[in-house]
């Protein structure tokens, strides 16, 4: 068993403490948010989140997981400091570190104990060198810095945490990797020991690799609708060969979230600072742009280019599913555009209605998929929420005034839904063929 202080109990802090707990260690969480530290004691869990609510809840009764409002009191004893503060974008890709600087501020005045400060915020690289000059400067030999990354998907966060791909550890030496890989190893997974700059720039790459992957995907669904074939066959060809695998080759309307966006906007900001050609990374993000305009493209081709007046709804809300999460959503940049276009917009999800709401109080709410569909001239599926696929489309159709059906995430089979009576149009699935390439077939 190992003390351990948790510092932010957002996303990232929340489930590493509680999943920390899980594994019988003593965790303390911290956060200065006083009323959401409150909530927590009671075990009620904000983030919407597979398992983690049951998590929280057997830990706190075990009392192996507690939550602090106070520095001091939180990291008591504690062996073990992990920072899980947010990092935003301060513009143009730069990372604001100004809640990171504070949240060391505050542990280098409270702690009384010797500790390994561990990093697990996504920073710029070189933000581990720079926490291991100020522990040097004003906490010798109290504290040592180090880096360890996460990895964490939402929507199966709590299961990435206990079965993890593998453990990045960025150290000063070989003594502290050691002694922070011990509280990894019951995940019995391969641990990486590496130098903090490293283990900072393989967060970065890594996502940048996987939105690079949606983002071609996108780019080849646009070639497929233009010479008439079906993306989907194409992904399956490419994900068959073992040097590229299938995964985040799904053709739909980008990424989203709290980290893609984020880190390749950071990691393009590091490669200009550093006066190399950031093309690809620009590439990247202008593709994931362009998949959500698809959507308002395939809407205006259906009602003669005006949508006022036009009821749409959207099936699904948050990026992805599993998750009530609405930050880089495809779905809210669509609502925004529809809006303003004169668009009425109806939208349901079966976790992120009430944030949305909250956000966009134009936006009608419905309290399921049938009732979204009710009086509307179109549906989208910008979310591929595993409900949608069992929807009985035909009673989908029966309740539509129009039948006009934009698959952003092709989850529907295209011959089915105009059996249906649909208009149906898929991602990338051979539906627009120019007369140039026809002539050629």
């Amino acid at each position: 068993m190992a003390f351990i202080s948790i510092v932010g109990t957002g996303y990232v802090g929340l489930v590493t403490g509680a999943c920390f707990a899980d594994l019988g260690n003593r965790v303390r969480c911290i956060d200065i948010d006083v009323p959401k530290i409150e909530r927590l004691r009671q075990g009620q869990v904000s983030i919407y989140e597979p398992g983690l609510q049951e998590v929280v809840q057997r830990n706190l009764e075990a009392r192996r997981l507690t939550f602090h409002e106070d520095y001091e009191e939180g990291l008591k004893n504690c062996e073990f400091a992990f920072i899980c503060v947010d990092t935003p974008d301060a513009g143009s890709g730069r990372p604001n570190l100004k809640p990171l600087e504070s949240a060391v501020h505050s542990i280098v005045r409270a702690l009384k104990s010797s500790a390994v400060l561990i990093n697990k915020s996504t920073v710029p690289v070189g933000t581990g060198d720079w926490l291991a000059e100020r522990l040097a400067r004003e906490a010798p030999g109290a504290m040592m810095a180090a880096s360890c990354p996460e990895f964490l998907r939402e929507g199966s966060a709590v299961q990435d945490f206990l079965q993890p791909d593998r453990i990045v550890l960025g150290v000063p030496h070989r003594g502290v990797g050691d002694r922070i890989a011990r509280l990894f190893a019951p995940m019995q997974t391969e641990i990486l020991i590496t130098d903090m700059r490293t283990a900072e720039l393989i967060k970065f790459a890594c996502n940048a690799y996987l939105a690079t992957r949606i983002s071609f995907v996108n780019h080849m669904a646009q070639v497929c609708e233009a010479v008439g074939v079906d993306v989907d066959g194409v992904a399956r060809g490419m994900s068959l060969d073992t040097r590229i695998g299938n995964q985040f080759l799904n053709a739909g309307l980008g990424f989203g979230g709290s980290c893609f966006p984020k880190d390749v906007n950071a990691l393009k900001y590091l490669v200009e600072a550093c006066e190399l050609d950031s093309g690809l990374l620009g590439a990247v993000l202008d593709l994931n742009q362009a998949a959500r305009c698809w959507v308002i493209d395939r809407l205006r081709d259906a009602f003669d280019g005006d949508l006022r007046g036009c009821t749409i709804g959207l099936l699904g809300l948050s990026f992805k599913p599993n998750t009530d999460d609405l930050r880089e959503a495809p779905a809210m940049d669509i609502v925004r555009a529809l809006m303003a276009m004169g668009a009425v917009v109806k939208g349901y999800d079966p976790a992120a209605l009430e944030t949305a709401g909250a956000r966009r109080p134009d936006l009608i709410a419905a309290d399921s998929a049938y009732a979204l569909a009710d009086g509307t001239d179109a549906v989208v599926v910008c979310t591929e929420w595993n409900e949608f696929r069992h929807l009985d489309m035909r009673e989908v159709a029966g309740r539509m005034k129009g039948r006009v059906l934009i698959d952003g995430r092709n989850i529907y089979d295209p011959d089915t839904m105009a059996e249906l009576g649909f208009v149906y149009h898929g991602v990338g699935r051979g539906q627009v063929r120019p007369a140039s390439v026809q002539g050629h077939a």
